[in-house]
């Protein structure tokens, strides 16, 4: 049986991006390592992790491209569902996330709003689909 257990996104720094979203979303932190090269969050079924620059480099010889504020986003996106949008979105601002988008109802019924965290990611704040 394959399961989709992890993400991990690159980023400059391990407590930082943790610290962000445990403020934001409010997941709990699993684990940071000694080294701050490596951290988890509890976020739901899927665990959310973060490698430094330097971990990922290790482990990619060609490189790869690190997110920024500075380019537009990458073609892809961190979801999470809550009931209340609005509420959500706020409090990943007061947080440190940047408004790309405020909340929409979609032709479907869901509420979709988009946000950029610090490193650049985009995040995708909506509510659950029934």
């Amino acid at each position: 049986m394959i399961k989709f257990a992890y993400t991990i996104l690159y980023v400059r720094d391990v407590t930082r991006s943790v610290t962000f979203y445990e403020t934001a979303f409010g997941f709990a932190r699993k684990f940071i390592s000694p080294d701050n090269d490596y951290g988890e969050l509890l976020a739901g079924e899927t665990t959310l992790s973060f490698a430094s620059f330097m971990l990922a480099g290790s482990n990619l010889r060609d490189g790869f491209i690190d997110s920024s504020l500075d380019n537009k986003p990458f073609g892809i996106e961190i979801g999470f569902t809550t009931d209340n949008v609005e509420e959500t979105l706020n409090n990943a601002i007061a947080a440190g996330a940047t408004l790309v988008e405020k909340p929409k109802t979609k032709p479907w019924g869901q509420t979709v709003a988009y946000v950029r965290d610090p490193d650049g990611f985009l995040v995708e704040i909506c509510t659950p689909m029934e």
